[in-house]
């Protein structure tokens, strides 16, 4: 009720609680099928944890959350559950659910398949609004608006540049996530990263006596390393990237992400901000297609798509720096540093994904005003125009002079009301320098476009996949 921005968002739904057990019963069905892969569980076992895996209805959220306070995380209680249906069954099939794993190695997997998942709409989103953007930029390549610096008019731009440096920074983003996407890992580690659990219990297997590392050695030389190679599988099972080492507390994939998202946020926090300036009522040059009404003036139609962007980006910054935070976790299982970041982690994907998700509703649907556009071009009655001015002056009488001449027509015009161009023809210097075609050309914002429309051209160019 209180986070509409992402309220019925695809994200919301993709990183749901019931989207967790769905990625942890995912995580567990994978390690016993890599497992019996490399002969460390039977066949069989592997397909009754993948089928008693599969109905997740039979895994009831709020119980998991209840009991997950004993041990501190909801994989222990998970963990129970998924055995006892397993051995429903098959009753041998029971002692391979979870074998040598540790719970962060089934939450972190599970987060990154959540992750994963969620960015998937996220980057659709994205591609949505950068298209639309697109298509505003063409469009308005050379529609002129006051470009504003400090809050202040300074010299006239295009909206198209506008909507193409809104749309460069969504594809910046959507950049980042994809390439996070594609290296979100796996994790294994067993108990504290040495993946010692999987040999012993292939040794144990066996039926051998050997010491589990003397075992290990042998097996090393002849075939590979055990934990290694299972490693590898499991990274296959879960379709995620495989890490170098177990990372329990070697956080670079949660931090990446992090980050990755806080910029996605502020790039859409950027469009959203520029619209809602943009859209006030006393400048009126944009306004949502649909926009929000107010529960005591009727005549509102507030700009809500563009405020609940802005909300994301003013949170997701704040909830990387927690996760970021938790780069700084002590030992090989970090007390509390890994526990921190499953919320400020989940929000944060919810975030991004329901702003991208507005993103795109507001784009497609911006009313772009160019009536209003020039008009707001000449409310300074020529202020605008002052830099074309001082160029085309500074050729004809010098730099010096031209700046002074410029600065008491400026003054001239605050201090008496009067449009520029008729305090410059007040000034006897201007008559012999600039013919009143040429003041007047050069008082026309139209006329300093500079780039942009070239800028628009350049960035609309299609160099991406």
């Amino acid at each position: 009720m209180l986070a509409p921005g992402r309220a019925g968002s695809a994200a919301e739904a993709a990183t749901g609680d019931a989207a967790y057990v769905r990625a942890m019963l995912d995580a567990e069905a994978a390690l016993t099928r890599a497992q019996a892969a490399l002969g460390l569980a039977p066949a069989s076992a592997a397909a009754a944890v993948t089928a008693a895996a599969a109905v997740t209805g039979r895994y009831d959220v709020r119980d998991l959350a209840l009991r997950s306070r004993a041990g501190g995380n909801p994989v222990i209680p998970l963990v129970a559950n998924l055995t006892a249906a397993t051995a429903e069954l098959d009753p041998a099939a029971g002692e391979f659910v979870h074998r040598g794993a540790t719970s962060q190695d089934i939450l972190d997997t599970a987060t990154m398949l959540v992750a994963s998942r969620t960015l998937a709409t996220v980057l659709a989103d994205l591609g949505r609004a950068a298209g639309a953007l697109a298509r505003l930029a063409a469009e308005h390549r050379d529609t002129p608006l006051p470009g504003r610096t400090l809050t202040q008019h300074a010299v006239p731009t295009t909206f198209g540049l506008k909507a193409a440096g809104w749309r460069s920074l969504l594809l910046a983003g959507r950049d980042r996530l994809a390439a996070v996407q594609n290296s979100l890992p796996a994790q294994l580690g067993g108990a504290a990263g040495t993946l010692a659990a999987f040999a012993a219990f292939a040794g144990a297997d066996d039926g051998s006596a050997r010491d589990g590392a003397g075992a290990h050695d042998s097996d090393s030389a002849r075939d590979g390393d055990i934990g290694l190679r299972l490693l590898a599988g499991y990274a296959a099972e879960t379709g995620l990237a495989e890490p170098a080492l177990p990372w329990h507390t070697l956080r670079t994939p949660v931090a990446d992400l992090a980050g990755a998202l806080a910029f996605a946020a502020g790039a859409l926090g950027k469009v959203a901000a520029d619209v809602l300036v943009l859209s006030r009522t006393e400048i009126g040059e944009l306004s949502e297609g649909s926009g929000g009404g107010s529960s005591a003036m009727p005549h509102k139609a507030n700009p809500v798509r563009a405020t609940l962007i802005a909300a994301a980006a003013r949170q997701v910054p704040a909830l990387a720096a927690v996760l970021f935070g938790s780069l700084a976790g002590e030992d090989e299982r970090p007390a509390g540093a890994w526990h921190a970041e499953w919320q400020p982690l989940r929000e944060a994907l919810r975030l991004v994904g329901g702003a991208a998700r507005d993103a795109v509703e507001l784009v497609e649907d911006l009313r772009v005003h160019p009536h209003r556009m020039r008009a707001n071009l000449d409310a300074t009655d020529g202020l605008i125009a002052t830099e074309h001015l001082a160029a085309a002056l500074t050729a004809l009488i010098g730099r010096g002079e031209a700046r002074s001449l410029l600065d008491r027509a400026v003054r001239r015009a605050v201090e008496e009301d009067v449009e520029l161009e008729d305090a410059l023809r007040a000034d006897p210097a201007l008559a012999a320098a600039l013919t009143p075609q040429r003041l007047r050309h050069l008082l026309d914002p139209v006329t300093y476009l500079g780039s942009a429309p070239a800028l628009v051209d350049r960035a609309l160019r299609p160099t991406r996949p």
